[in-house]
C-alpha cells in the first residue's frame, strides 16, 4: 500500500477553527486507504521554535509544512503527512505537525491542551521541540504533560473515588523525545562529558523537599518520568544567523552550520529505526483505518465535552472492525464453497464436510480480523450466519438434486410413457411386460452417479404418480386371474411401504447429520476461541509485564535518588559535626597550653 500513498504535501488532519477542532474528511479518506501498519511521529511545542522543519526533513523534503518565521503560529490544528517508511518495508510513516504552544493570538490554554493530549493519543513517538537548555521555565512550558490526567482517560468508568495509576497511562503512551533548539551549553556534569540522554536524567531528578516549591519543580519531571518510560534527548546548534531563519527551507545543506546538519541526520536516523509501530491495548497493530476510527472517537469525545477515553476508542473500534470481520469470514466462506461445492452432491455428508472445512477457514478469518470481542456477540452473529448459508446450500443442493432427477426420468421414462399412450401395454400380458420394463428403466436410473440426495424421493413421488397406469394395466390384463391380481396389489402395498420406511430412515440419518455437524461447529467456535483467547492472554501478560517493569524501574530510579539525597545530605551533617569538633578541640587544646 505504501507504493499507493501519493501525497505531495501535508494535509489538515484535525481542524482548529474558532477554538472548534473538528476532523477533515479528506484526509480521513486517505487514512481509510492505508492498509498497512502505521509508524505515527507527532511533534509537540511552543511556535516559532522549527518544529516544522524537522517534520520535513522527516518527510525527506525541504519543503512542505509550513515554516513560521514571524512572531504568529503558522500551523493550525494538526496537520498529517503520510509518506512510505524509509526503513520499514510495509509499513507507512505519519507525520503529524501540530499549531504552536502559546500563540498569543489564541488567549486559551484549553485548546493547546487538547493539542497535546491528541498528539500523545495518536502517535507511538511523541517528540517535545523547545529552545535553549532544560531549566525551570522550559519546564514550566510543559505543564501540559501535568494535566494529562485532566485530560485523559484509560478506562471508560474508573473505580470511583481512585485516580487512576499511572500505569495504565504508560501501556499506551509513545515514546518520549525532547528534542532542544539552538542550544548552547558544552554537555557536562561535574567537569565529564556527558550525552544528551544523560543531560536529560540529569534535568529530571527531583528535589528532595516538601514545600510548595518543590512539588511545584517536581510535578512536570515526575509526570514525564512516569508516563514516559523510554525517553530520548537530541539538540541542534542553531543551524544559520537569525536573520537567515526565514529562508531556512530555501538553504542547501552547505550554507548550513555542519554540526546542525549532523545532529538532524542524527535526529531522522533514531526516529527511522527506533520508532515503533502504533499499537493499542492487546498489541492491536494499527493501520489507516484503525487511526482513522481513532481521529473521530476522539475529536468527537472533546467536541461533546467528554475526555477522550482509551478504552473506548478501542471499543468503538472493535464494533467496526468486529463487523466487518464477520462480512470477511462469511464472504470468504461463500467463496470457498463456491469453488469447492459441485451440486448436487452425492450424499448430505459430502456437502457437510465442504462447509466443515469452509467454516473453519471462516472462523480463522474471523478471529484474526476481530479483537476484544466483548461476550462473542460477533462471533456468534458470525455463527449465526454460517449457519443460515449452510442451510441456504442444503436448500439449493436439494433443488438441484431435484431438477437433475426429474429432468433424468423424463429422459429415461419417457419412452415408456409413450409406449403406455400408444397401448402398447393394453393386451394380455401387457402388464408384466409395463413391470418388467419399469424395473428396466428404474435399473437405468440408479447406474446414473450424482443424482443427488433427492434420488429416491424423486423416484418415490414420480412411480407413485403413474401408480394408476399401473393399476389400470393390472386390472385389464385377462392373462391374470383374479387371485394373481390380489397377490401383485399385495406386493405393490409391502413394496411402497418398505420405501416409505426407508424414506423416514433417511430423513432421520439427515437429521441426526445436520444436529452432529451444529454440535460440530460449535466445538470449532470454541476450539478457536479457545486458541485466541490463550494468544490474547500471553499478549497481555507480557505487556503487564513491561508496564510492571517500567512502573518498578522509575520506583526504583526514585528511591535511589531519594537516598543518594539523604547519603548526601548525612555527610553534610556528618562534615559539619566533624568541623565543629574540630573547632571544639582546637579551643580545648588552646586553652589547655594556656593552662
Amino acid at each position: 500500500m505504501a507504493s499507493e500513498i501519493h501525497m505531495t504535501g501535508p494535509m489538515c488532519l484535525i481542524e482548529n477553527t474558532n477554538g472548534r477542532l473538528m476532523a477533515n474528511p479528506e484526509a480521513l479518506k486517505i487514512l481509510s486507504a492505508i492498509t498497512q501498519p502505521v509508524v505515527v511521529v507527532a511533534i509537540v511545542g511552543l511556535y516559532r521554535t522549527g518544529k516544522s522543519y524537522l517534520m520535513n526533513k522527516l518527510a525527506g523534503k525541504k519543503k512542505g509544512f509550513s515554516l513560521g518565521s514571524t512572531v504568529q503560529s503558522h500551523t493550525k490544528g494538526i496537520w498529517m503527512w503520510c509518506v512510505p517508511h524509509p526503513k520499514k518495508p510495509g509499513h507507512v510513516l505519519v507525520l503529524l505537525d501540530t499549531e504552536g504552544l502559546g500563540d498569543v493570538e489564541k488567549g486559551d490554554n484549553q485548546n493547546d491542551s487538547w493539542i497535546f493530549a491528541l498528539a500523545i493519543l495518536l502517535s507511538s513517538t511523541f517528540v517535545y521541540n523547545s529552545m535553549g537548555t532544560i531549566n525551570q521555565q522550559a519546564m514550566d512550558q510543559l505543564h501540559y504533560v501535568t494535566e494529562l490526567t485532566h485530560r485523559i482517560r484509560s478506562k471508560s468508568s474508573p473505580d470511583e473515588n481512585e485516580n487512576e495509576d499511572s500505569a495504565d497511562f504508560v501501556s499506551f503512551f509513545p515514546d518520549f523525545v525532547w528534542t532542544l533548539r539552538d542550544f548552547s551549553l558544552d554537555l557536562e556534569a561535574d567537569g565529564q562529558p556527558i550525552t544528551a540522554d544523560e543531560y536529560l536524567t540529569y534535568s529530571l531528578k527531583l528535589k528532595q523537599g516538601t514545600s510548595e516549591k518543590d512539588k511545584n519543580f517536581n510535578l512536570p519531571r515526575l509526570c514525564i518520568r512516569k508516563f514516559f518510560p523510554k525517553k530520548k534527548c537530541f539538540v541542534f546548534d542553531r543551524p544559520v544567523h537569525r536573520k537567515k531563519l526565514a529562508q531556512l527551507e530555501k538553504l542547501h545543506d552547505e550554507e548550513l552550520d555542519p554540526e546542525f546538519v549532523q545532529q538532524v541526520a542524527d535526529f531522522c536516523s533514531y526516529i527511522f529505526s527506533n520508532s515503533k509501530t502504533k499499537t493499542l491495548s492487546g498489541g492491536i497493530k494499527v493501520n489507516g483505518p484503525r487511526l482513522e476510527s481513532l481521529v473521530l472517537t476522539y475529536v468527537n469525545a472533546i467536541s461533546s465535552g467528554d475526555l477522550p477515553c482509551m478504552e473506548n476508542a478501542v471499543l468503538a473500534l472493535a464494533q467496526i472492525e468486529n463487523s466487518a470481520a464477520v462480512q470477511k469470514a462469511v464472504a470468504h466462506y461463500e467463496q470457498q464453497m463456491g469453488q469447492k461445492v459441485q451440486l448436487p452432491t452425492e450424499t448430505l455428508q459430502e456437502l457437510l464436510d465442504l462447509h466443515r472445512d469452509s467454516e473453519r477457514e471462516a472462523i480463522e478469518v474471523f478471529m484474526k480480523n476481530s479483537f476484544k470481542d466483548v461476550d462473542q456477540t460477533f462471533q456468534r452473529k458470525l455463527g449465526a450466519q454460517l449457519e443460515a448459508r449452510q442451510d441456504d446450500f442444503c436448500k439449493q443442493n436439494s433443488k438441484a438434486s431435484s431438477d437433475c432427477c426429474m429432468a433424468l426420468l423424463q429422459d429415461i421414462f419417457g419412452p415408456l410413457e409413450e409406449d403406455v399412450k400408444q397401448g402398447t401395454f393394453s393386451k394380455p400380458g401387457g402388464y408384466c411386460l409395463f413391470i418388467q420394463k419399469q424395473q428396466e428403466l428404474k435399473k437405468k436410473y440408479y447406474q446414473v452417479p450424482r443424482k443427488g440426495i433427492q434420488a429416491e424421493e424423486v423416484l418415490k413421488k414420480y412411480l407413485e404418480s403413474k401408480e394408476d397406469v399401473a393399476d389400470a394395466l393390472l386390472q385389464t390384463d385377462q392373462s391374470l386371474s383374479e387371485k394373481e391380481k390380489a397377490i401383485e396389489v399385495e406386493r405393490i402395498k409391502a413394496e411402497s411401504a418398505e420405501a416409505a420406511k426407508k424414506m423416514l430412515e433417511e430423513i432421520q440419518k439427515k437429521n441426526e447429520q445436520m444436529m452432529e455437524q451444529k454440535e460440530k461447529s460449535y466445538q470449532e467456535h470454541v476450539k478457536q476461541l479457545t486458541e485466541k483467547i490463550e494468544r490474547e492472554r500471553a499478549q497481555l501478560l507480557e505487556e503487564q509485564e513491561r508496564t510492571l517493569t517500567s512502573k518498578l524501574q522509575e520506583q526504583a530510579r526514585l528511591l535511589k535518588e531519594r537516598c543518594q539525597g539523604e547519603s548526601t545530605q548525612l555527610q553534610n551533617e556528618i562534615q559539619k559535626l566533624q568541623k565543629t569538633l574540630e573547632k571544639k578541640t582546637k579551643r580545648y587544646m588552646s586553652h589547655k597550653l594556656k593552662i
